[in-house]
């Protein structure tokens, strides 16, 4: 089957028109879910095949979709060099919410994960770092307490042992369903990235999408050098909130990446292709005690 007659085979699917159902559309070969990848931005429609050997980028608008934590290690970590902390820590229920712990359950099974982050020690490119990254399959990455924890624990380690520390964040923000546990940790990991920096070491933030709420509004922002995907999601509320609240109307690139760096919150953008070396020249030129 060509690449052509594929696309015709799942046309009615992606379109959502029922109507244009045919008895041979029915009887041809059925396509698995995740063959075809629509982008949410162009709408183009390509092999997922295709997708991941461009390392989950569009190539016709490069829309930077979205990477889960081990594939985000994957890419940034030498091989095999990646040792991950607390990899057992599970979150409690502190606020006895509603089927919070079944829920929890079904989503380690589903994702693999134990929560929302992995944090971990590695090298980049011989360079010897912590590191941190989100995943947003996981409760769309909200910090509860058990991301506070590891984060705090990820940059102790980091001002211990004087390491360079590397966060990507991708979060919805705090977690509801923890109540007051989930918002003491934007504290709690502000003044861990305060001890970290007080010892004169190298914090860089790399926020991908969505960085949003609580996250934002504690350790994604307090980076010594701020990174950000193109065209990614940066912000603490949501866009209909801030335009309720002051009634103006934002500008439509407002809470991208790239009005972020215009406004001087974010210090660059790096494309995914290139944020192996980036980070690694960033922490040559960096280089402390601890690795040198």
């Amino acid at each position: 089957m060509g690449l052509e007659e594929l696309f015709n085979v799942v046309k009615v699917r992606l379109n959502g028109n029922d109507e244009e159902k045919t008895e041979k559309d029915d009887s041809a070969v059925r396509v698995p879910d995740n063959m075809l990848f629509k982008c949410p931005r162009c709408l183009n429609v390509i092999m997922t095949e295709e997708l991941e050997k461009n390392l989950r980028v569009c190539p016709e608008c490069g829309y930077h979709a979205r990477l889960t934590a081990p594939e985000r290690i994957s890419l940034i970590a030498d091989k095999d060099s990646f040792s991950e902390f607390d990899a057992d820590m599970l979150s409690a229920n502190p606020i006895d919410f509603p089927d919070y712990a079944e829920k929890q359950q079904k989503l380690r099974e589903s994702t693999g994960l134990k929560d929302a982050v992995i944090t971990g020690e590695c090298t980049i490119r011989g360079e010897k770092c912590v590191i941190g990254v989100m995943d947003s399959r996981y409760m769309m990455a909200s910090m509860g307490s058990v991301v506070g924890e590891k984060i705090t624990r990820a940059f102790e380690y980091a001002t211990e042992n004087r390491l360079p520390i590397i966060l990507f964040t991708a979060s919805g923000g705090a977690r509801m369903q923890e109540g007051i546990v989930s918002l003491m940790q934007m504290a709690k990991t502000s003044g861990a990235a305060a001890r970290h920096s007080d010892a004169g070491l190298l914090y860089i933030t790399v926020m991908t999408d969505p960085t949003t709420g609580g996250v934002t509004a504690s350790f994604a922002s307090l980076g010594d050098i701020i990174i950000a995907e193109p065209k990614v999601l940066i912000g603490f509320a949501g866009r209909r909130v801030i335009e309720g609240t002051i009634k103006q109307r934002l500008p439509d690139d407002f809470q991208s990446a790239e009005f972020m760096l215009e406004h001087g919150f974010a210090d660059m953008i790096v494309e995914r292709k290139s944020m192996r070396r980036t980070i690694a020249h960033i922490l040559k030129l960096h280089k402390t005690g601890g690795n040198a």
